[in-house]
């Protein structure tokens, strides 16, 4: 009977041991193949160029010296243009990529085909500027679907990466990464003191977003359509800069908050520009808690913003999506059990974010060229 037991172990053990093996190898194979971006929908091809602007006057709240930031400009090109396309995470870029061991499980960047031409020529005219600002320790490159998307149809986006918030940032030829006192890891709590963490933090996020669209102007002078004012977009605690930004901003022509908890003066003090508040399943940031959200924490922030503000709000959640459907991780290739524990819902990943883009590109043309309303109902209160 022991002898029977053991041969039994030993049976199962093997089978484990190659059923593992097995798998990792169909992984290895999985992630070795190409996947591109999702074709961008407009009327322009895309180009990018990056990069590091400092903010001479501005004292960083992190360090002795000025503010720096990255910055990577996605912009409008001819159809008819030709050039080489550009990596998705170049140089020490590439560190965004997640750490091994955990990384088996993600595709490699470099076959991870971009759609942007590299330092092209802009298209002739004159296109307006959004600031788009990523997730709390995200940086900007991780949002080129969305990126490219609008810049196709005709907008200079200009991704800002907050220097010491995000894990990575790249300036000078050198990594530089986050700080907890700039990327805390309480701001999902209820708590009086997160909410005043944010709400600091929140101004120094929205100073470099005001920052980045004016030396988007002052860059390419020529291009900026000065006529209408900048609009800010923003996913996560980024959603939050973006609103504060256009509230402090007399020029805003609009404000985008993708699935992000609201904090700063913007709460009670509200935005003149219209908005559009984009949420998961999972979440309250529309003042309309999802389907599957947990807690309403969120919920009264929201009330509070949409009754404080005068323009026009949008508000939608897009069904089956968790919080990292709004980014790239939608694009890249995720085994399991990775893609089990981060926070991407059931809904096709391409597909949120097909939606997602369509839901910006609506609401910002009918903010800044008075077309249709986007689809998204007015957000109630």
């Amino acid at each position: 009977m022991r002898r029977r037991v053991r041969t039994g172990i030993v049976i199962l053990l093997l089978i484990v041991l190659l059923g593992g093996a097995g798998y990792v190898g169909w992984i290895l194979v999985q992630r070795s193949q190409p996947v591109s971006l999702p074709e961008p929908t407009g009327n322009f091809q895309v180009g990018r160029r990056t990069y590091e602007w400092t903010d001479v006057p501005r004292r960083d709240p992190y360090t002795n010296g000025p503010r720096k930031l990255a910055v990577w400009l996605w912009y409008p090109v001819a159809k008819d243009t030709t050039g080489r396309r550009v990596q998705y995470a170049p140089d020490l870029w590439s560190g965004l990529h997640l750490k091994a061991p955990v990384s088996l499980f993600q595709g490699p960047f470099d076959t991870l085909q971009d759609r942007a031409l590299d330092r092209v020529a802009i298209a002739p005219g004159h296109f307006p500027v959004v600031v788009l600002m990523p997730g709390m320790g995200l940086s900007a490159p991780m949002y080129a679907a969305l990126a490219e998307d609008l810049a196709s149809h005709g907008y200079l986006v200009a991704g800002v990466t907050p220097t010491y918030s995000a894990n990575l940032t790249v300036i000078g030829g050198q990594s530089i990464a986050s700080k907890p006192e700039a990327n805390p890891s309480n701001l999902g709590d209820s708590s009086e003191g997160s909410q005043k963490v944010g709400d600091h933090l929140v101004t120094v996020w929205a100073a470099d977003a005001r920052f980045a669209a004016g030396m988007v102007t002052k860059q390419l002078p020529n291009s900026v359509e000065t006529a209408v004012g900048p609009s800010y977009v923003g996913h996560s605690f980024g959603g939050a800069a973006s609103l504060e930004a256009c509230r402090l901003d007399q020029r805003c022509a609009a404000a985008v908050d993708l699935d992000g908890s609201q904090f700063g003066d913007v709460v009670t003090k509200g935005v003149k520009a219209p908005i559009l508040l984009l949420g998961a399943d999972d979440s309250c940031i529309t003042s309309v808690c999802g389907p599957d959200a947990k807690n309403d924490t969120d919920r009264d922030r929201a009330l509070s913003l949409l009754k404080a503000s005068s323009g026009t709000s949008w508000c939608a959640t897009i069904p089956g999506s968790r919080h990292f459907n709004f980014t790239d991780y939608g694009v890249y290739y995720l085994a399991y059990p990775l893609r089990k524990f981060l926070p991407l819902g059931s809904v096709a990943p391409r597909h949120a974010l097909t939606v997602t883009n369509g839901y910006i590109d609506a609401f910002l043309s009918h903010a800044i060229y008075k077309a249709p309303s986007p689809g998204a109902p007015a957000c109630t209160t």
